[in-house]
């Protein structure tokens, strides 16, 4: 299992330990370093920053969001920094939900979520092939744009730059089972959210379809501490805002996962404080054991213990949320 460094966005401002976390797990030997967007921050300026500052780790987005930019625009982007790095590159992309995609980009929710997933794939595949102009008689994104309001002027357009690899991994976020079964068909990798080793089994109908070399890369929080209890407060926090402020009390995909992974009384009460504006104890009702079973805390004896987990499932990346430079040692050294 191949280790990552999980960046995030950022919060009110740049995480000035951000360059040298990316540093040291570059050092340790870590395969990839990864970063996000919300509503704040976008994935890929950090990432360029890290390039410059390093050499060989590879530079994910996780995730990248699909309403953020046009197919088009996210190619541009991937076949760029991965010619600044020198073939580094890994693009994950996430579609997210209504509320962020109408609420901060002023777009509408796809109403075929899997259809305008499949087809933001399918133009950024013929980006970074460069065979031929970009043609696609889509829904969600036809190109040239055909619309009521177009000029009728668009023509199919190839890439000016010569991509360096057409086979530029391209992985998805995804969390309901339709979603994560178009991934093993169209992507180069799944980036689960909420991975729990002990529910493995939940994907292994859809993960049995994958080709040889497809990625899994599930991101955890890491803390090497003595105290578990307060180690997993931060994991609870993260929990506590996405399954109660990242989404509608009708519409919550984070919500919904949590309820498939055996938690939906208490991902429902979660939901029920937090919009109430009550978040601290929102926080608290997040169970310490669905918060434990997503992550590695605690101290090095059982992390080693728990890693073991992590090991025997499909997972092949492992991606850390981690907050400091020893607990990425101890990680490291962990994983042999």
């Amino acid at each position: 299992m191949r280790l990552g460094l999980a960046l995030g966005y950022w919060g009110r401002g740049p995480d000035p330990r951000h360059l040298e976390l990316a540093r040291e797990a570059e050092r340790l030997g870590y395969h990839s370093v990864w970063t996000a967007e919300s509503w704040g921050s976008d994935a890929f300026t950090p990432l360029t920053w890290i390039a410059a500052h390093t050499s060989r780790i590879r530079l994910g987005t996780a995730v990248a969001q699909m309403a953020a930019r046009t197919p088009t625009a996210t190619a541009m982007h991937a076949l760029t920094l991965d010619h600044l790095s020198g073939g580094r590159m890994m693009l994950g992309l996430g579609l997210s939900g209504p509320q962020v995609v109408e609420g901060w980009y002023g777009r509408p929710f796809p109403r075929s979520p899997l259809t305008a997933t499949r087809e933001y794939v399918d133009v950024i595949r013929q980006v970074l092939r460069r065979e031929a102009p970009v043609r696609l008689e889509g829904r969600h994104h036809p190109l040239p744009y055909d619309g009521p309001d177009a000029t009728g002027l668009g023509r199919p357009l190839k890439p000016i730059v010569h991509p360096l690899r057409a086979d530029l991994p391209v992985l998805l976020g995804a969390e309901g089972p339709k979603n994560i079964a178009q991934t093993v068909r169209i992507a180069d990798g799944w980036l689960p959210l909420y991975w729990s080793p002990l529910r493995a089994g939940l994907y292994a109908e859809a993960l049995a379809e994958a080709r040889e070399g497809f990625t899994v890369a599930a991101m955890a929080q890491v803390r090497v501490c003595a105290d578990v209890a307060e180690g997993l407060k931060p994991v609870k926090a993260m929990l506590g805002f996405y399954i109660g402020g990242m989404g509608h009390a009708a519409r919550n995909f984070h919500a919904d996962l949590m309820a498939r992974l055996g938690y939906g009384d208490e991902a429902r009460r979660v939901q029920e404080l937090f919009l109430a504006g009550r978040r601290a104890e929102a926080i608290d009702a997040v169970p310490d054991a669905f918060a434990d079973e997503i992550s590695l805390v605690g101290p090095r004896e059982r992390i080693a213990e728990r890693l073991e987990m992590w090991r025997s499932g499909p997972v092949t990346d492992l991606l850390a949320l981690s907050p400091d430079e020893e607990t990425l040692r101890v990680l490291a050294e962990l994983n042999g």
